[in-house]
């Protein structure tokens, strides 16, 4: 018996996804934990395998859809089963038949469409009512919906919403519902014109590029905006010595070149590994800042996860480094360049990227001194680093020439006070201008 297969929830926070690709066209044999396509969510690229066997019949929505949670995607079944009842829904969420929508005052209502043939294909237009009694003959081609011109166009609320979220525009989209009605499935796999845009009249302000937003584009948007209007930030700034820190990032690259096997690449530790893992032993050394608010209590965490910040095309996600007190360097500078690297290939798993107990965000590659991140929920700080620069520092009575970098701790007022945070900065301090505790601590 055939089976209408519909988009399942592939991450905790996951509400809606985009058919990035099929793995499988209609007419393929599917087995158990097949992959059936990928499916970009607020996270990553995630695949959608098959829970059954049978032979994809139909693909409902084509990539490059979005599609709701519970929306059908595909139907599978026996080779040459009659679907004809399941695949007349063209992809849009399952409906109950009812009335037809309310027309405006004044406004006749549309006749009823006939009903769609047996492919799944577009339905046919209504005939003319036959008198009482008269057989009606089929129709023997289907004329194919047009779009509007020039006329009102069609379409509900909700899918004048859609449109104008996609950047498209519904007078050119034939509407296959009810009189002409653009419905939710005729806009599934448009995308917006390319054109070039016209140049502006005189006085006039030229148009913008639209470029609708990603899922990754639309989490962060949502995670952000609740956590600067929950979450009362307050930051506190220090400016540490840089040399002791580059001659151990030196020193250790050199001795693991010298070390390596002839042929391959040796390995290397940057800033950022050395920080990762002094920012670890500082969050023992000061639990107050390794933990998160609950409208019920503070909870202090025992474990140490880390949370790096890693730069992709689609913005910005944060793979969690797992027990970083009871790594070593090596092992960290390792796991973050292969957690990185998934990242940017959207590769990484939901639960890479979840449950972290702190945050660092390094944007000093980019040439920035220092910035003030924004707390990733619900950790309860942030630790924003910018560049190693060079600048004349004072030593003893004498000027010379030094390194220096900046950084800044974001807290969450309701689990760190201004004391507690000032504890921490001290001691990553201490840690970094004499790295040697770093590799022993």
């Amino acid at each position: 018996m055939a089976k209408v297969l519909e988009l399942p929830k592939l991450s905790p926070t996951m509400e809606e996804g985009q058919i990035s690709a099929w793995h499988k066209k209609e007419g393929d044999t599917i087995d158990i934990d097949d992959l059936l396509a990928e499916v970009e969510t607020d996270k990553a690229t995630m695949e959608y395998k098959s829970f059954d066997r049978g032979t994809l019949l139909k693909i409902l929505v084509p990539a490059g859809s979005v599609v709701q949670l519970g929306q059908p995607v595909a139907i599978i079944g026996a080779p040459g089963e009659d679907i004809s009842n399941l695949a007349g829904g063209g992809g849009a969420p399952a409906q109950k038949q009812s009335a037809p929508e309310p027309q405006p005052k004044g406004e006749r209502a549309p006749e009823p469409a006939a009903a769609a043939a047996p492919s799944g294909d577009a339905p046919a237009t209504a005939a003319p009512p036959a008198a009482r009694g008269d057989a009606v003959s089929p129709p023997t081609q289907p004329a194919a919906p047009q779009p509007s011109s020039g006329g009102r166009v069609k379409a509900s609320p909700y899918v004048r919403k859609l449109g104008r979220e996609r950047g498209l525009d519904l007078s050119n989209v034939a509407g296959t519902g009810p009189g002409g009605r653009i419905v939710a499935r005729d806009l599934e796999g448009l995308k917006p014109a390319a054109a070039a845009p016209a140049p502006a009249a005189p006085g006039e302000l030229a148009a913008p590029e639209v470029r609708p937003l990603s899922m990754m584009r639309k989490a962060i948007a949502r995670r952000l905006t609740e956590s600067k209007q929950t979450v009362p930030h307050f930051y506190l700034s220090i400016d540490v010595d840089a040399d002791p820190l580059n001659a151990l990032r030196e020193q250790i690259n050199a001795d693991l070149a010298a070390t390596a096997v002839e042929g391959e690449k040796p390995a290397k530790v940057s800033f950022n590994d050395l920080l990762v893992k002094a920012c670890a032993i500082a969050l023992v050394r000061v639990p107050e800042c390794n933990a998160q608010f609950t409208s019920d209590a503070i909870l202090v965490h025992r474990r140490v996860d880390i949370s790096v910040a890693v730069a992709v095309p689609e913005g910005l996600v944060t793979p969690v480094v797992r027990d970083v007190d009871r790594k070593q360097v090596l092992e960290i500078a390792a796991e973050v360049r292969e957690l990185a690297g998934r990242a940017k290939a959207k590769k990484l798993r939901p639960e890479e990227m979840a449950n972290g107990t702190f945050s660092i965000s390094n944007l000093g590659m980019y040439g920035i001194d220092n910035f003030g991140a924004v707390i990733n929920p619900p950790e309860g700080a942030i630790l924003a680093v910018g560049q190693v620069r060079r600048e004349p520092v004072v030593r003893g009575e004498q000027v010379v020439p030094g390194r220096r970098m900046s950084m800044t701790l974001s807290c969450d007022h309701r689990v760190v006070d201004g004391a507690v945070g000032a504890t921490f900065l001290k001691v990553l301090r201490q840690l970094l201008e004499h790295p040697t505790q770093i590799l022993i601590g």
